[in-house]
């Protein structure tokens, strides 16, 4: 049933693909023909990555180094030569919403988060009243964002989209977790909680983990126990679970460098300290951001640090941390990046883990 599911995905998106990028096939027939290939290849490679039970969920769904790369189906040189020359065809003749969405899947799935979006808000501006397009441009200007945070600009996109179209599960979703980034717990575990009976029993499994999360963020008590007192049943103080009201069982880490490395650097580069599920997916539950010349360093990772609050650090029993410099300060990694051991701890850890950038 899978090879037949993944099959059907490949005949689609091999016909969509073929369908936008028709206009290249006589004036740019090898873009054509790498982007024929490439394309639904891409998607099939992220959908084994990215698929169910996590369907809603964006940490999952973005792209990284760390996980599958799927651009390893077609020639890398290749696919960015075809990329640019779409771009180019673009700039040539801007008036193709297909054309600027492709343009911005592609370079998602490069890694250029900023130009995915505004790949995105040029698709956008020509179909101003397309809700996908609007959760597609909110969600790739979260992923740009330094912090992967939904600016203000990209929540009145997702409620637009709601507006237009209240079944959009995904746009849900989203203001859900715009809403937890804003300290809105009570907020998102409503909107959440209006969503559940709506997905899929996989995705509902998750989805209530993450209420669960927000409402003991936000003070209330567990849903099961709200829906009694709405009964009849009144909670009181006095008789109230304790609830976490911080970000929850802390793990402390030291990060330094190996001898020789800070004379290198000459104090600059971006230090990003990560932990994530081992056997998970690449994004991380919890992550700082720090500048090379804060080293040595001790720092706390708990789950006020989750880029995004699909999963906390809280709820790991295990968890891989490791740490990078980035000499271009981006998240993206590159050939230059210096980066520590990774190490497997189990949670909660009362110690401290060590890790050394540019150690052996």
């Amino acid at each position: 049933m899978a090879s037949v599911f993944l099959l059907t995905v490949l005949f689609v998106s091999l016909l969509a693909t073929a369908l936008v990028v028709a206009p290249l096939r006589r004036g740019s027939p090898r873009t054509w023909l790498v982007l024929l290939a490439a394309v639904p290849l891409l998607t099939v490679g992220l959908y084994q990555l990215l698929g169910t039970p996590a369907a809603l969920d964006p940490a999952v769904r973005a792209p990284s180094a760390d996980g599958f790369d799927a651009t390893a189906h077609a020639d890398p040189a290749q696919f960015a030569e075809a990329v640019a020359e779409l771009r180019a065809e673009l700039e040539r003749n801007p008036q193709q919403p297909e054309g600027w969405a492709l343009l911005a899947r592609s370079l998602s799935v490069q890694g250029d988060h900023a130009g995915a979006r505004d790949a995105y808000a040029k698709a956008q501006a020509l179909v101003p009243d397309e809700p996908a397009l609007m959760v597609e441009l909110a969600q790739a200007s979260a992923q740009a964002h330094s912090q992967n945070l939904f600016d203000d600009e990209a929540l009145a996109l997702l409620e637009r989209a709601v507006a237009l179209q209240p079944s959009n599960q995904r746009a849900r979703w989203f203001i859900g977790v715009a809403q937890r980034q804003r300290g809105q717990d009570a907020e998102a575990a409503a909107t959440w909680e209006a969503l559940l009976p709506e997905v899929d029993p996989s995705t509902a499994a998750s989805l209530r983990n993450q209420i669960a999360a927000a409402r003991t963020a936000a003070g209330l008590p567990p849903a099961a126990q709200a829906a009694t007192a709405g009964a009849g049943t009144a909670a009181t103080a006095g008789n109230a679970p304790a609830v976490a009201t911080t970000g929850g069982p802390g793990l402390r880490v030291r990060i330094s460098l190996a001898p020789g490395v800070a004379e290198r650097l000459g104090g600059r580069g971006t230090v990003f300290v990560m932990a994530r599920a081992p056997d998970g997916p690449p994004m991380p539950v919890a992550a700082e951001r720090h500048e090379v010349s804060a080293l040595p360093l001790d720092i706390v990772l708990d789950d006020s640090d989750s880029p995004m609050p699909t999963q906390a650090l809280s709820q790991l029993a295990t968890a891989l941390v490791s740490a990078r410099i980035s000499a271009g300060g981006t998240v993206e990694r590159s050939a230059g990046d210096i980066e520590s051991a990774p190490v497997t701890v189990s949670l909660p850890h009362d110690g401290v883990v060590e890790l050394v950038l540019g150690g052996k």
